[in-house]
């Protein structure tokens, strides 16, 4: 047997070889990759460290509207940089967290929100999958109830079943 078709019929060796470099790869890969960092500069840090704690609970509440699915706590885009600073202005101004959170809402929209208010805007978005499943299940009910009765075809002429009886036999 040559050598090409013993690679051919018996490539189990080669590929535990490879296998073994894409696991060294892969835990190298895990160990020297940084674990991610906040995106929070130290000149954007307040020195009141009660302010700075409402602060990234609220930074965390918001997303970057550049990276979408990211907070702004975690994101390095320029918006998001400034949407830091001013919810710490806003807090450092005497505002709550409630009422930093609505005045960004106002200016960006529900879409800044990383979790969405239950407003009855997300009662329907969130209520209509349901309703729309019930409704096609009770269609299915329905339509289904309807065809019991109703035959599936036509009934066979006299020539057909002499046909039929003379291949079954009868």
């Amino acid at each position: 047997m040559t050598g090409s078709a013993r690679q051919w019929l018996f490539p189990l060796a080669s590929a535990t070889r490879l296998l073994g470099y894409v696991r060294v790869c892969l835990c190298l890969a895990a160990i020297l990759t940084p674990f991610s960092a906040f995106a929070v500069n130290p000149d954007e840090i307040l020195s009141d460290p009660a302010l700075e704690a409402r602060a990234r609970t609220i930074s965390a509440e918001l997303r970057c509207m550049v990276c979408q699915n990211q907070s702004i706590d975690d994101s390095n885009a320029d918006l998001a940089r400034d949407l830091r600073l001013l919810v710490r202005k806003r807090l450092v101004d005497g505002d709550s967290n409630q009422q930093v959170l609505d005045y960004i809402v106002s200016r960006y929209g529900e879409f800044v929100l990383l979790k969405p208010r239950l407003t009855e805007k997300t009662y329907i978005l969130w209520g209509a999958p349901v309703v729309l499943f019930i409704l096609g299940g009770i269609s299915l009910v329905v339509y289904a109830r309807r065809r019991v009765g109703k035959p599936t075809g036509k009934s066979l002429s006299a020539e057909e079943e002499a046909q039929l009886n003379e291949i079954l036999g009868k």
